[in-house]
């Protein structure tokens, strides 16, 4: 049913309009505009995270990692990046780190450390040395010396085989047999005269003549096959003589570049081992420089990638500049396991996969080895095998380069197994909170890694200081953007907004994000006004025009309203009937959207029946909140009598879940008014929840919330007894729009702080809530008397249908 609505209630009064909107305090700044501000650097309230990075970095214990939790808006990676640089300071330049070809196992290839800055002074100086032996190494072996002792050697090496023939031949030639060279060898046949006797010849031959040229034959082969044995033998001795004129060849072309090599860095101890290595392995292995010229075919290299000297050269991993002194801070924006603990590359060859030590490349632990990593904690964890090698990496104190193929099984290719380098490094984690407290409830090990967390603040004090401070930082922002300045009206409505995105008068947001896109969409409509300076007015712009943007959803849910196809009544007063308030966040626009909340009343066994927990569309906190009216009831009303009430609660034309207690005290009033059969005012809107004893509780979005109802009200026209009820706790956080200001300052809007439902209820029907009197009753007129009798009347109903035959079954459920 309808009626007019009635008067306010006699305990809750409109807020004065100093509480609904708090403005900014410069006082303790003289400035015009920004340009006169000394701008503030660095992380701004954020002493107790700036306190833990302190700590973080400061502990060199192993497990001293730092895990940055926080809003994502508030910079928070750019700030920790700036205090990890200054800590980088005070430590020294790392490690350089080489690898180097293995020549007793390539498949192996050898980590060298250097002090900072000798790596590229050790590769230049293996070029250098590469470089000398393409040129020596040839010159030698060409040389007339060289030349004449091989010559020597494969000439006496022909003399020897020649003469041990010639006297076959000659010992044969007494005795009428020839040795004839065949393409399956030497074979000896009988001769007249010097000329080979033919086969039919031969054949014509008596027979006793045969058997006598045979057994000559037979005998002469035996030293035939004799010096046939001898040949392989000369040919080693031959080979082993060449090798050593080619060894004492060889040692007397590398000796010199070898001895510049060292010179220059053979003062760091493995680096002269690798340098004798390489000598050794030159002198070993000199075939397969000089191919034919040093004997026979070419030796195989084992490297089938780039020429025979690159097996020489040197693969710099990391490196530091020299005279830059300090220690790495690098970010790794796409932490693969390859990205982060290096990978080993393969070229294709002949349809073949080969790789070798020139092929290793390094990963971010390598790049950050000796400083500070910082890696984004999401991207970590959806990166297959990268959380867990990150934590294998710090365990065992090395970086191992693995293979994913292989972590899979799936390899198929010959790889390579570099020597691990140790690791020494601050690994810094950024995550939201719910990310760090996940995952610090699934893996215990997270404490083992990451033993300080650095919890970053949403927001700060707002105080005439803190503003100040907020001020400047404004200032710092603007200098480094390089955008226009802001006049000292534009800067205070920018802090104003940071409360107003803290949610609270009395705080200032940190979300500095936030606060760097208004300002560069102010500097755009200042622009677009040709003004030199942004002003007020183009704060304001660019915080409307980021509303408006976002607003569609938002204009087509008011519109359903106006246009009375969502039900939401504005004026007049209804019975079981109360317009509650909700707050829809789509893509990061918030914006409050008022629900019409209904209830039904019959006599019953005592259950509040939540219709939208019942259908599956309301989340748990939503039904818990139902279910404390039932807590309410029975410890309010009808002390001495069962609670003898079904009714049903629903938010109508609510066609998604429901979820959050913001709407159980707009349902209490909603079910004591169906219970008490008197009318709610419907030109009033209800936020907050309800605890048992009927306290009002506060509640988030109230700014939206309030402004959602406003909207609708002011489409309509305002007729100054519109406003909105919020929990007396919420008054603090409110920052409400300038239009909704001005229409609370004219009287044609009103906020109500309610801090207990005594107060709410009788605002919201015009009757005193009532208190139990002396005699245990509640006064005549009130609207608790009216829900008491009416529960028992209903427990008389239930009484009365138990003593009959087919009530009885309902009063015993």
């Amino acid at each position: 049913m309808a009626e007019n609505a009635p008067e306010t209630g006699e305990n809750a009064t409109p807020l004065p309009i100093e509480r609904l909107y708090r403005a900014a305090d410069l006082s303790k700044l003289d400035f015009k505009t920004t340009a006169d501000l000394e701008p503030v650097e660095g992380l701004i309230g954020q002493s107790r995270a700036l306190d833990a990075i302190t700590v973080g970095t400061g502990i060199v214990r192993q497990g001293f990692n730092l895990f940055a939790i926080g809003p994502a808006g508030a910079l928070t990676r750019k700030a920790v990046e700036q205090v990890l640089k200054e800590a980088a300071e005070d430590r020294p330049a790392p490690t350089d780190w080489v690898y180097v070809n293995n020549f007793k196992e390539p498949q192996k290839p050898i980590a060298i450390a250097l002090p900072a800055g000798r790596a590229a002074q050790f590769r230049d100086a293996m070029g250098e040395l590469i470089e000398a032996l393409k040129a020596a190494i040839p010159a030698v072996f060409q040389s007339e010396e060289y030349q004449t002792r091989r010559g020597s050697i494969d000439e006496a090496f022909q003399k020897q085989q020649s003469e041990a023939f010639a006297e076959l031949q000659k010992k044969a030639a007494a005795q009428s047999i020839v040795i004839v060279r065949t393409p399956l060898g030497f074979t000896l046949m009988p001769a007249r005269e010097g000329e080979v006797i033919p086969p039919n010849e031969f054949n014509a031959l008596p027979e006793d003549e045969r058997d006598k040229i045979q057994a000559v034959i037979e005998t002469l082969e035996k030293d035939l096959e004799h010096i046939i044995h001898q040949i392989p033998q000369w040919e080693k001795e031959r080979r082993d003589e060449i090798r050593r004129v080619n060894t004492e060849t060889a040692q007397v072309a590398v000796e010199q570049p070898i001895a510049e090599a060292v010179q220059k860095v053979g003062d760091i101890e493995r680096v002269a081992a690798h340098l004798d290595a390489v000598q050794a392995d030159l002198i070993e292995n000199i075939s397969i420089f000089v191919g034919q010229a040093g004997g026979g075919e070419p030796a195989e290299s084992g490297d089938m990638i780039g020429g025979p000297f690159d097996r020489y050269e040197v693969n710099v991993l990391v490196s530091a500049e020299a005279g830059d002194g300090r220690a790495p801070v690098i970010e790794e924006l796409h932490p693969t396991l390859p990205n982060l603990t290096g990978r080993i590359e393969h070229i294709a060859r002949q349809g073949v996969l080969i790789t070798n030590f020139r092929l290793i490349k390094p990963g971010a632990l390598h790049m950050a080895n000796g400083g500070y990593l910082m890696l984004d904690a999401r991207s970590l964890l959806t990166e297959a095998f990268s959380y867990q090698a990150l934590k294998r990496a710090l365990r065992q104190k090395k970086i191992v380069i693995e293979d994913v193929s292989r972590l899979v099984g799936m390899s198929s290719t010959i790889s390579l197994e570099p020597d691990p380098i140790p690791l020494d490094v601050k690994v810094v984690l950024f995550g939201d909170r719910v990310l760090y407290y996940m995952l610090s409830s699934i893996d215990p090990e997270i404490g083992e890694h990451f033993k300080v967390v650095a919890d970053f603040e949403d927001d700060f004090e707002r105080s005439p200081e803190n503003e100040a401070i907020l001020a400047r930082f404004v200032a710092s922002i603007l200098a480094r953007e390089e955008l226009k300045a802001m006049d000292r009206d534009a800067v205070a409505l920018v802090l104003e907004h940071a409360s107003r995105l803290a949610e609270n008068a009395g705080k200032l947001t940190l979300m500095v994000d936030e606060i760097r896109d208004i300002l560069a969409e102010a500097d755009y409509w200042a622009g677009a006004e040709t003004r030199e300076t942004v002003a007020r007015a183009d704060v304001r712009k660019a915080l409307d025009e980021r509303i408006r943007r976002a607003a569609r959803l938002r204009d087509r849910s008011q519109e359903m309203i106006l246009d009375k196809v969502a039900l939401i009544d504005t004026d007049g007063a209804r019975v079981g009937q109360l317009n509650g308030l909700s707050v829809l966040s789509l893509g990061g626009f918030a914006f409050g959207r008022p629900s019409r909340i209904t209830c039904q009343v019959t006599p019953g066994s005592g259950k509040v029946v939540d219709i939208e927990r019942e259908v599956e569309l309301g989340g748990p906190i939503h039904s818990k909140g139902v279910l404390i009216l039932a807590g309410f009831l029975s410890g309010r009303f009808a002390l001495d009598i069962p609670m003898s009430l079904s009714a049903s609660l629903v938010f109508e034309q609510s066609y998604g879940g429901v979820e959050g207690d913001s709407a159980s005290s707009a349902e209490l009033y909603t079910l004591l008014s169906a219970i008490a059969e008197i009318p709610l005012r419907q030109d009033l809107a209800v936020t907050g929840s309800v605890n048992q004893h009927g306290d009002v509780q506060a509640i988030g979005g109230a700014n939206d919330k309030i402004e959602g109802f406003f909207d609708i009200c002011n489409a309509r026209g305002l007729t100054g007894s519109q406003g909105v009820l919020i929990p007396e706790a919420n008054v603090r956080h409110l920052m409400l729009r300038d239009d909704v200001v001005e229409a609370c300052k004219a009287g044609r809007f009103a906020v109500y702080p309610i801090a207990t439902i005594d107060q709410g209820i009788a605002l919201l029907t015009g009757r005193p809530a009532g208190t139990r009197g002396a005699d245990g009753r509640y006064p005549d007129g009130s609207v608790y008397r009216a829900v008491e009798d009416r529960l028992q009347r209903f427990a008389e109903i239930r009484r009365s249908f138990g003593r009959g035959g087919e009530g009885g079954s309902e009063a015993k459920s």
